[in-house]
């Protein structure tokens, strides 16, 4: 009998799996159940390109309506699931009808962390996660006078960049004492916020929002713990997202700020895998803890380490981590998991803007963070996909040099 997978989540990760699958000869059924009303498309353009005006909707989508029917995916956009029914392998929809699988994928990716203070469900506060949040937020930011940013991370300052270079006048509040704090060292932070003021961007640091104030039902402004008010016609809130993972606790599988998976991307459940943005994993360079990824590359890679499995070809989840932020003309590039780092070298010089911080952990490389240097992002891929390490000590030597150690 032919082998049926399910797939909860229309995004990146969810896709990719049935891509996979395809393109390795799967001969099953492959229904894609995707909760947004769209078609599989990109996220990391939403906060860049498409507000700005620079990415057409037609663009962002991964492949047009006839791949799916080519390829004899079954695509459900707008679509809801209520429950897994484990004992049955089926899948429960909203609407009653039951789908039977024997694998199935959950590929729910997650959803944004709502400011929890008063006044945070007035019109004019918006967050930047779906394509229906950024076509909503494209003619706000247009019309706006004052933008308040909430959140110092990727999303709020790649919004701010924006807002700014499109005239606005824009405030950043961040709670933490300097930018992007979980994912990059303080050189990188001081950079950042250096940069976002010398395009007029008002970058406040340990500013706790407690109330965002409104008049008529509308945002007017922000009010900050210290008693300080911040004038606003929009509210930008980027303050992280939450692991979609409430279908797999009601049915019973671990979780732990996202769905746990084995090596192979499975969960305690053998016929049901967790992937992209939901899923938390190990991963060899993050030893002792598991990790929870919110990027293009693992989805991608997760959804084939995936289709592999299903195919009979199951191998350990091991690809090389790697990120990137557009913020105006600067492009950084991450590559590695450096949140565990003890020491850091900087190569390049920071006041050109063109410059690496690699980061260690007992005097070995876990990552690289580049900043306008595309070539030191590929050889770091190419070092830690081919197991090499540079020591601290041998980065510090005068003359050293990152290629030299391909």
């Amino acid at each position: 009998m032919a082998h049926k997978v399910v797939i909860i989540g229309g995004g990146q990760a969810g896709y990719q799996v049935a891509a996979s699958l395809r393109a390795k000869k799967f001969d099953g059924s492959i229904v894609i159940l995707g909760e947004e009303p769209a078609l599989p498309y990109q996220r990391p353009p939403l906060s860049k390109g498409y507000v700005k005006g620079e990415a057409k909707e037609s663009t962002l989508l991964l492949r047009a309506a006839d791949f799916y029917t080519t390829n004899a995916i079954e695509m459900r956009t707008d679509c809801q699931v209520a429950a897994i029914d484990r004992a049955a392998r089926a899948v429960v929809l909203a609407s009653g009808e039951r789908l039977a699988y024997d694998s199935l994928v959950l590929a729910t990716g997650g959803r944004v962390r709502k400011l929890p203070v008063p006044g945070a469900e007035l019109a004019g506060v918006a967050y930047v996660r779906t394509l229906a949040d950024a076509k909503s937020l494209k003619p706000q930011i247009e019309a706006a006078t004052n933008v308040v940013v909430v959140g110092g991370g990727f999303i709020g300052l790649e919004c701010a960049s924006v807002a700014s270079v499109l005239g606005c006048k824009v405030v950043v509040l961040e709670a933490m004492e300097r930018l992007m704090a979980r994912v990059v060292s303080p050189v990188l932070s001081d950079y950042y916020r250096d940069l976002h003021r010398s395009r007029g961007v008002d970058v406040r640091l340990g500013e706790q929002v407690t109330e965002i104030l409104g008049s008529g039902g509308k945002v007017t402004g922000v009010r900050c713990a210290d008693g300080s008010t911040v004038p606003a016609d929009l509210v930008v809130v980027g303050i992280g997202i939450i692991a979609n993972d409430d279908l797999a606790k009601a049915a019973g599988l671990a979780c732990d700020r996202g769905i746990v998976v084995d090596a192979l991307l499975r969960t305690a459940d053998p016929d049901i895998y967790a992937i992209g943005d939901c899923a938390a994993f190990p991963h060899p360079m993050a030893p002792a803890q598991l990790v929870r990824l919110e990027s293009v590359q693992n989805a991608i890679d997760q959804g084939k380490t995936v289709a592999d499995a299903i195919m009979g070809d199951a191998k350990p989840y091991a690809a090389v981590p790697w990120f990137w932020s557009d913020q105006y003309e600067v492009k950084l590039q991450i590559v590695g998991l450096t949140s565990q780092y003890d020491d850091t070298v900087t190569l390049g010089d920071v006041a050109s803007g063109r410059f690496s911080v690699l980061y260690f952990r007992g005097g070995g490389m876990i990552g690289i963070d580049s900043v306008n240097m595309p070539s030191d992002h590929v050889v770091g891929r190419k070092l830690f996909g081919a197991g090499k390490s540079v020591t601290a000590d041998a980065a510090r030597a005068p003359g050293f040099s990152l290629r030299a150690q391909l």
